[in-house]
């Protein structure tokens, strides 16, 4: 299965991944159009199998290309019909990818959590408009309370 996902889910992103390259990945995923780059990121069918870059890079130890995902997932971008932020559609493809990132790299930790903010350039009377991202953080896709929390806890973070 290894080698099978290798050759027919060679995509440039996949390619980046294998090298670990984060200038590979920038490069790959530059050419893809903003609606489609989460997907590009979270999601490649092999035959009848699914997998995600991201979970490749974080199995396998390719951790300066998994930072440079969550950065690219978490940066929002914009063209004149609509706001692309691929926030909602990380915690879709990995709703643990909290407890992965506690698992396999904790240093990634701060990058999910910094992404989840966003702040205003044009500071108005000495101050910043903030906006938090934590709806993931606290509720999971049925509406329950989010084990997120309780895996940050649980770390000592």
């Amino acid at each position: 299965m290894l080698v099978r996902t290798i050759l027919e889910g060679s995509t440039v992103v996949m390619k980046a991944v294998n090298t670990n390259s984060e200038k590979q990945l920038r490069k790959a995923i530059s050419i893809a159009p903003r609606g489609k780059r989460a997907v590009w990121l979270l999601d490649i069918t092999v035959g009848s199998q699914t997998i995600s870059p991201l979970h490749w890079a974080l199995q396998s130890g390719s951790l300066r290309t998994a930072k440079a995902m969550i950065q690219d997932l978490l940066t929002i971008r914009a063209d004149r019909d609509t706001y692309y932020y691929g926030c909602d559609e990380l915690f879709a493809r990995h709703p643990d990818i909290v407890k992965r990132l506690i698992a396999d790299a904790e240093y990634l930790l701060p990058v999910l959590l910094d992404g989840l903010i966003w702040r205003s350039r044009v500071p108005v009377k000495g101050k910043r408009r903030v906006n938090y991202f934590v709806k993931h953080l606290m509720v999971d896709e049925v509406g329950d309370f989010s084990k997120a929390l309780r895996w940050i806890v649980k770390a000592g973070n």
